[in-house]
């Protein structure tokens, strides 16, 4: 899942991006509200992180002209704890979700992970397809008949941008964009190789490959 970060306080930036990093988000930052705007409008993002108080322009106002350029990204506002104002405003200006600061990254990460389910139109507590249950604390996946496989931090990501998009073909350069940030070296053979690894965890069958077109997770 790729997340944008928009947040100029530099010392929380840093803590976020380690922990989202660390449970398996990919991540991209942007410190000041015209560079937001640019990455939210022009790359293909599963959710952004918000800041309201931004420098360069609002966070508001970034908001707005996300909506009105027809980006449907789920945006995740950050507000000052006591400013109910600003979380009225948020959400009349499209926003998904809020969370007041200071807040516990855990319930951060629970509420980016919701977003993303119901934006899937999955609309269970956990992500589950096709018998398939993906554990997004312990990046791991149980399988039908109970047993569990620990994933890579690039396996876990891969295969929940799959189930989040069962029955969809998607292209390498579409999963590349959500497996791998901004400033990754993104190799010509790197999906190949974890998606044969995948294959040895869950089964052969259950990502199909679609020559000159991508890849395939089937809902069964």
């Amino acid at each position: 899942m790729r997340l944008l970060l928009v947040e100029d306080d530099v010392a929380l930036a840093s803590e976020l991006q380690k922990a989202l990093k660390s449970s398996g988000f990919v991540l991209d930052h942007a410190a000041d509200g015209v560079t937001g705007e640019a990455l939210g409008a022009g790359e293909p993002y599963d959710a952004i992180v918000l800041d309201l108080g931004l420098p360069g322009r609002p966070g508001l106002t970034v908001l707005r002209n996300w909506r009105v350029r027809g980006v449907t990204t789920p945006v995740l506002v950050l507000t000052a704890r006591d400013a109910w104002h600003e979380r009225v405003d948020g959400l009349k200006a499209g926003a998904d979700d809020y969370l007041g600061k200071p807040f516990h990254i855990e319930e951060l990460i629970a509420r980016i992970n919701a977003l993303t389910r119901r934006a899937a139109g999955n609309l269970r507590s956990g992500l589950e397809v096709g018998g398939l249950c993906l554990d997004e604390d312990l990046q791991r996946v149980v399988l039908a008949d109970g047993s569990t496989h620990d994933l890579t931090g690039t396996e876990f990501r891969l295969l929940r941008y799959l189930m989040l998009n069962p029955d969809r073909i998607l292209s390498k350069p579409q999963i590349m964009d959500h497996v791998y940030d901004l400033d990754a070296d993104r190799g010509s053979n790197l999906i190949e190789v974890y998606v044969r690894r995948l294959r040895e965890k869950i089964g052969k069958d259950r990502i199909q490959t679609l020559r000159g077109q991508g890849y395939l997770f089937p809902r069964r």
